[in-house]
């Protein structure tokens, strides 16, 4: 089966070559990462202890990145002598992840052929493997099974599409879902889906979601403090963050503003688009629109005054730029696309924050803030100025509803805990060996 899996990469590269060729060209792209990927893990740059139990730890990008930094915090605590490799399969990912876990050995995850992922397993002779919420391929799964290494999947949420995709091919799933030792998954929902494939419940934890926990949660942290001097902003400055933002959303938005600011000569707006491809696209906007407007990446010194709009153009600051909101936009939730962002880090500052219907990555999450009166739920770009001039006009709203999603984020944390004792159980010898 792996050497078929290897034949079908192959073959899908050949034919994609050219396309790949000209993405990578255009948006000035390194092959480096490709090729590691492509030839696996041969060296690390911290010795490992042969005698201490290696656990690796996988993100596919910044979001999980983010979302591991709370579970390998917590394994150093309870584990102290556990070794912990880190990796991730984007560039944005693996910029986050050396960030993170400087001490760590960080890596590029490998492509899903036999020699790369042989080559990586052979460099770290990991005792665990956990993935945080997906990245499921069938080579590493079986070679994994086949060399007793338990796989575990934390945080584990699907889309309702991918739902329904793995229903039609069942047997598929059934297989894939097979290889994996355990599962701590966001929801009951989830909980019951994998059951409903054929998954054994003694093999599934409801855990609650990872990021609730370790969340900023004060605005007077340091960090939020010194992003509130670098962009200008004064004590009667009205903040507007709109965070994770995918395009065509960023239009939307800044029509929007433009709107609303003749009513609210104080507002500001500070926008961080999802991606680096979507940095300079952003820019252009801007410059059309005629709104002032700074790059993050352009300043090297505060600003006197906070002009219309900080283009958040960088990558792991939005986490503490949230804490300067007033109130939010939560992206990815409009253009149908992403199923939307991360809500809970706006939410635990105690800001208010609206979104788009279409957030099936964060269902149960944003369904639970919205009933808990923390967040509203708009249907369509027509209805951003008029929610965006009721919070901008009416401070004891953004006060009652900040304070609503500020407790219930303090409501649901914990899932840390259970997800440790999961990989608790798995790094017991005894129980490995029955499990892997």
């Amino acid at each position: 089966m792996t050497w078929i899996l290897n034949f079908l990469y192959l073959l899908t590269i050949i034919i994609a070559s050219p396309f790949l060729y000209i993405h990578y060209r255009k948006r000035g792209k390194s092959f480096k990462l490709l090729r590691q990927r492509f030839c696996g893990v041969g060296q690390l740059n911290f010795e490992l202890n042969d005698q201490a139990k290696t656990v690796w730890m996988h993100g596919v990008s910044v979001g999980e990145i983010h979302l591991l930094r709370q579970v390998v915090s917590a394994l150093k605590s309870r584990f102290p002598t556990a070794q912990v490799v880190v990796s991730a399969s984007t560039e944005g990912g693996l910029v986050e992840a050396n960030k993170a876990f400087p001490e760590l050995n960080v890596i590029p995850f490998p492509l899903d052929f036999s020699w790369a992922v042989k080559r990586s397993l052979a460099t770290i002779k990991p005792d665990l493997i956990v993935l945080a919420e997906s990245e499921l391929w069938p080579n590493f799964l079986t070679i994994n099974q086949n060399v007793r290494v338990p796989v575990i999947i934390v945080n584990a949420r699907m889309s309702p599409k991918t739902q329904a995709r793995y229903k039609r091919f069942s047997l598929l799933a059934r297989w894939l879902f097979g290889k994996i030792s355990a599962f701590g998954v966001q929801s009951p929902s989830m909980a019951a889906f994998l059951e409903r494939i054929g998954i054994q419940q003694d093999r599934v934890f409801v855990t609650g979601s990872v990021k609730f926990d370790g969340v900023c949660n004060s605005k007077v942290d340091s960090k939020v403090q010194a992003f509130g001097k670098l962009f200008g902003l004064k004590e009667n400055d009205l903040v507007w963050v709109a965070g994770s933002t995918q395009a065509p959303e960023e239009s939307y938005l800044l029509q929007s503003f433009e709107e609303v600011k003749q009513n609210h000569k104080n507002l500001k707006l500070l926008l961080a688009p999802r991606q680096p491809s979507l940095f300079d696209a952003t820019a252009g906007l801007l410059e059309e629109s005629g709104l002032s407007f700074v790059r993050r990446t352009q300043l090297k010194d505060s600003l006197d005054h906070c002009p219309d709009v900080i283009l958040l153009d960088s990558l792991g600051e939005l986490r503490h730029v949230w804490g300067l909101a007033d109130f939010g936009f939560v992206g990815g939730s409009l253009d149908g696309q992403r199923g939307g962002q991360n809500m809970i880090e706006p939410s635990a500052y105690g800001a208010p924050v609206f979104f788009g219907p279409h957030i099936w990555n964060f269902k149960d999450i944003a369904r639970e803030l919205v009933e808990a009166g923390g967040a509203v739920m708009i249907s369509s770009p027509q209805e951003i100025p008029p929610v965006v001039a009721k919070f901008a006009s009416d401070i004891s709203l953004r006060n009652r509803m900040g304070e609503s999603a500020k407790a219930y984020v303090e409501s649901q944390q914990g899932a840390t805990s259970k997800t440790l004792d999961i990989l608790a159980l798995f790094l017991n010898d005894q129980f490995r060996s029955k499990a892997a």
